[in-house]
């Protein structure tokens, strides 16, 4: 079965903008998703916004309008349900590049996964609810190139069409299984996610790996991250694309100072060392030669220190979530996770009004496990 699109509107001037934000002001509900260029450019962005409400569907343009604030009011009246699938990247850029706040949010990704269903993916879930099949011919186009061509604006418009739909749904299968509270304090939570820059932290903290590296050799490869970073935003690409993390790793370790040395590590290609090869020598050099009290060190989380019996109370309490999430047909992890169960049997709360002091966990958690818990540890003891 394929989608069929009737109600489609292009909107990318201020006054059809203007338009479509009076008509969504006045729906119950609808259907969001966005398109960006992450994988193309040095600083990601919207490209566009698909909404959908009735029989109406709208794909929004936000590069050819100069002021999406027309918009704005709609993801900030509580009155209206906004609905994602797989919500905390949208949230996240929707903030960061048009200051938006969302109320009254609703992820069916995250709804399905506390139904206990297996594949999450919206392809998965369309195809499996309503027999539709997603075209996934523009999934990893560039999103910010112009003009859209038809096939584009209707592989956008395709992604929210089934959304308030669907949402009516898994509001009826939560509210049959009693987990509807568990999802609206999820949402909550998830409406409230923002972007992060990479702060003061040096940028190997990010690099899977760089925790393994003696000192010299971080030096090295900050140099070497920080070089990407300028090549990167000079050429408007992201850093991926100009140097892997793996490349740098390589050339973090073997540290060559020459072009033969380059050459020998292979951590670049014959046309990255013919373009970069010197700046690349030049990091590397500027890294070897850094005075050895200015070298960084790897920020190492210092593991907290438990009593003996800690591990006890972590295994029962592992025991009851994972006979709860077998009765309930869900992944255990949903349930509760390693960190906050860990946290639990390290405080050894001994009342479920004591559970309310660990941080990060959440109001149907404890009504669900509560009780549970503690008389898991009270066993435990």
């Amino acid at each position: 079965m394929t989608i069929m699109i009737n109600n489609l509107h292009f909107v990318e001037t201020p006054e059809a903008l203007e338009e479509i934000a009076d008509f969504f002001l006045n729906a119950d509900c609808i259907g969001v998703d966005i398109e960006a260029d992450s994988m193309f450019h040095f600083r990601e962005k919207v490209c566009l916004i698909q909404m959908a409400a009735g029989d109406l569907i709208a794909v929004i343009d936000p590069l050819a309008i100069d002021d999406m604030s027309p918009i704005v009011p709609v993801f900030e009246k509580p009155e209206i349900r906004k609905i994602f699938h797989g919500s905390d990247y949208d949230v996240r850029s929707l903030n960061r590049d048009f200051g938006i706040t969302i109320r009254n949010l609703f992820d069916t990704e995250l709804a399905s996964r506390f139904l206990g269903i297996a594949e999450t993916g919206l392809g998965s879930v369309m195809k499996n609810r309503f027999g539709v099949e997603l075209d996934k011919t523009y999934q990893k186009k560039d999103w910010s190139k112009r003009p859209l061509t038809d096939g584009m604006i209707e592989y956008g418009a395709g992604d929210v069409i089934y959304l308030p739909k669907l949402a009516a749904i898994l509001d009826q299968e939560l509210e049959e299984k009693g987990r509807t509270d568990w999802v609206d304090e999820e949402c909550l939570l998830l409406s409230g996610v923002r972007h992060q820059e990479n702060g003061a932290e040096p940028l190997f903290t990010r690099v899977k790996g760089a925790g393994k590296l003696d000192r010299r050799s971080l030096a090295v490869l900050e140099e070497l991250l920080q070089l990407r970073l300028v090549i990167s935003e000079k050429k408007d690409r992201p850093p991926f694309k100009v140097f892997s993390n793996a490349s740098l790793l390589t050339l973090a370790k073997d540290k060559p100072l020459t072009p033969g040395r380059l050459k020998a590590c292979g951590a670049l290609s014959p046309r990255q060392a013919s373009t970069h090869g010197n700046q690349v020598l030049e990091a590397v050099e500027k890294g070897v030669s850094l005075p050895e009290e200015e070298m960084p060190q790897y920020p190492r989380r210092k593991r907290p220190s438990f009593k003996p019996d800690v591990p006890k109370r972590m295994d029962a309490i592992k025991d009851y979530r994972d006979s709860v999430a077998d009765n309930l047909e869900l992944d255990p992890p949903i349930l509760i996770n390693k960190a906050l169960m860990t946290a639990i049997a390290a405080c050894n709360p001994g009342t479920v009004d004591q559970l309310y002091t660990i941080g990060g966990l959440r109001q149907w958690q404890i009504n669900i496990l509560g009780e549970g818990i503690i008389n898991a540890l009270h066993s435990a003891s």
